[in-house]
């Protein structure tokens, strides 16, 4: 059973940083990808990056250069550095994992809250 749990959201000023995580049971890292979303207040969810097998990342176009997603091998965790925040930033944040040869093979995590303040 797949499980994915994110920490790491709170309030910070425009310009300041945050770093989510998300912990993972159960996922099989070589046949997935693993992905941040976010949903702000009356908008659809977005993508906002992936990683697959660790090595291979993606960035949407509007965090490229400040965010960074990351695997961390011995925590098993998934994370996310967010530098250079922007009020825009605000929303949920989601952690999710699908199976590449199976897409609708997902999983979600609970979200996280993120707050910029300008």
């Amino acid at each position: 059973q797949v499980r994915l749990v994110e920490s790491g959201g709170g309030e910070v000023q425009a310009g300041g940083s945050l770093r989510l995580s998300c912990a993972t049971s159960g996922v099989i890292f070589s046949i997935v990808v693993m992905g941040w979303y976010r949903q702000a207040p009356g908008k659809q969810r977005e993508l906002v990056a992936t990683i697959t097998s660790g090595v291979s990342t993606y960035v949407a176009d509007s965090v490229k250069g400040r965010f960074t997603i990351s695997r961390e091998m011995p925590k098993n965790t998934v994370d996310l550095q967010m530098d250079n925040l922007k009020p825009e930033d605000t929303g949920v944040y989601y952690c999710n994992s699908r199976r590449i040869r199976s897409p609708h093979d997902e999983y979600w995590g609970q979200g996280t809250q993120v707050t910029v303040s300008s």
